[in-house]
């Protein structure tokens, strides 16, 4: 049986549920959109693009992005939430890196991506 959609052209019912059956299940598509959100902020790219290079304290990426301390923290628990960074206590100093090279690999993979174009 054939479904014809808006543009007149046909996809048999067993083509339709085999595309079905290979794309993520509703709950995985919810939690993808709620990871590439985290992207969509200039200073978490700022951020992400930074450690891609070094391990960082709080106080370097201040710098680095020149902002304040406080707003570095915030945006760092919000990439910490989502898996993107990761952090480990050297003394009383806090040192954050990408938590692992998936990350990296996205960050590198959307700039050949814009780079195209």
């Amino acid at each position: 049986m054939d479904t014809q959609n808006s543009l007149g052209k046909s996809i048999s019912a067993e083509e339709m549920e085999n595309i079905k059956r290979h794309i993520p299940a509703d709950e995985v598509i919810q939690k993808m959109a709620e990871f590439f959100k985290v992207f969509g902020d200039g200073t978490r790219l700022k951020i992400l693009s930074y450690l891609s290079m070094k391990e960082l304290c709080v106080a370097d990426l201040s710098l680095l992005v020149q902002m304040q301390q406080s707003a570095i923290s915030h945006q760092l628990m919000l990439l910490r939430l989502n898996r993107l960074v990761k952090y480990r206590k050297e003394g009383t100093t806090i040192y954050y890196s990408l938590d692992d090279e998936h990350i990296n690999s996205i960050f590198k993979v959307a700039l050949e991506h814009l780079q195209e174009l």
